[in-house]
């Protein structure tokens, strides 16, 4: 088969995919929750298969579930462990006075006000607390309960839905390890098969490095930021590490957000020190910690991750990223990866003798 018919060929695939997305987005997202768990899970069915008591073994089907149960378990462990401590810290930024706030400012917010006026911002004579409190009063009254609630129902209906979806397709793919695979297949016409069963071989091989990477990388940045911010004597370096590392998950715009977070953090609950003395020099040193576990993150982890797991260069990984944000947004960025290293070994099984197809998938 020529390239342009090869081209012809993948088109129509190309655009199914597309289409698919768009138009049962939520369904493919639990789908593909769904195989990512089961993938993750393979190996504790397995464990559980060669568990033996006497001449008793369990039934495939209920080591699935056992399975499926041990991963919900563990995940409930961790949030059992984490959220508390991240809940008394959260609580006692939410204790915070509005007058220690402005006491401990009171300079800068001064020579603030004095700026806003002066280019025009704030009228002569109005404080920053004035001009926050009359904006947030009119945002107030145009707020719907009504309409708030409706919504809150609403999204705690669809989120029960889908980790009900997701729980329930997982146990199925756990207990048949082809059946995610076999229902791919179904939509592949049949002279295309084997290659397809090659295209999605192999990217589970990939992807499940992939992830697995990724989670050590996230625990990893949760870690050194939260041994980074005790060691500089931060108060709340249990919220600032977690919330700190979730947001690496976005590629090159997370530790920014996350240093930003943490910086505000520090900024607000180390109330009543000296400014210039104590409290400017924990919201430095805690940016110095982003900083140097970003560092860390970019020469060590990320090209194990990203490099290693999905063979592919750093900078055309970059540049990936950043076209995938550019076309849509943060959620573009977070799953540029993941969609690029399919869609690389997809056009190496139909594209391998394009010439730009054979540099880029070089290495898988």
């Amino acid at each position: 088969m020529n390239i342009s018919r090869r081209i012809l060929v993948a088109i129509p695939f190309l655009i199914i995919i597309v289409l698919g997305f768009l138009f049962f987005f939520d369904i493919i997202i639990y789908f593909f929750l769904a195989g990512i768990l089961s993938i993750m899970g393979h190996p504790i069915v397995v464990f559980f298969d060669k568990l033996r008591i006497g001449k008793f073994k369990m039934p495939h089907s209920i080591n699935a579930l056992l399975a499926l149960i041990t991963m919900v378990t563990l995940f409930a462990v961790f949030i059992a462990v984490v959220i508390p401590v991240i809940a008394n810290q959260a609580n006692a930024i939410s204790e915070m006075s509005v007058e220690e706030v402005t006491a401990t400012y009171a300079e800068p917010i001064f020579k603030l006000e004095n700026t806003l006026i002066k280019f025009g911002v704030l009228e002569k004579g109005e404080t920053i607390e004035e001009s926050v409190s009359k904006h947030i009063t009119s945002i107030v009254e145009y707020i719907d309960v009504s309409t708030i609630l409706q919504r809150s129902f609403n999204i705690a209906g669809q989120l029960f839905i889908g980790v009900f979806a997701v729980l329930f397709m997982t146990f199925f793919f756990l207990r048949d390890d082809k059946l995610f695979f076999n229902g791919m297949l179904m939509f592949v016409p049949e002279q295309y098969e084997q290659q397809a069963k090659h295209i999605l071989a192999h990217s589970k091989r990939l992807l499940t490095r992939y992830f697995i990477g990724l989670l050590i990388e996230l625990v990893s940045m949760m870690t050194l930021i939260t041994i980074g911010g005790l060691i500089i004597g931060v108060k709340n370096a249990f919220l600032i590490g977690f919330l700190g590392g979730m947001m690496n998950i976005i590629p090159y715009l997370g530790p920014v957000i996350g240093a930003t977070i943490g910086a505000l953090l520090v900024a607000t609950t180390n109330l009543g020190v000296d400014l210039y003395a104590q409290l400017l020099p924990l919201v430095g040193g805690i940016v110095v910690v982003f900083i140097i576990c970003n560092l860390l993150d970019n020469i060590v982890l990320q090209p194990l991750i990203y490099s290693n797991s999905v063979l592919a260069h750093p900078l055309e990984i970059f540049i990936v990223i950043m076209m995938a944000g550019s076309l849509a947004g943060i959620p573009g960025m977070i799953l540029a990866i993941p969609s690029y290293t399919v869609l690389r070994i997809i056009a190496r099984e139909f594209l391998h003798q394009s010439k730009i197809v054979k540099k880029l998938t070089s290495r898988i």
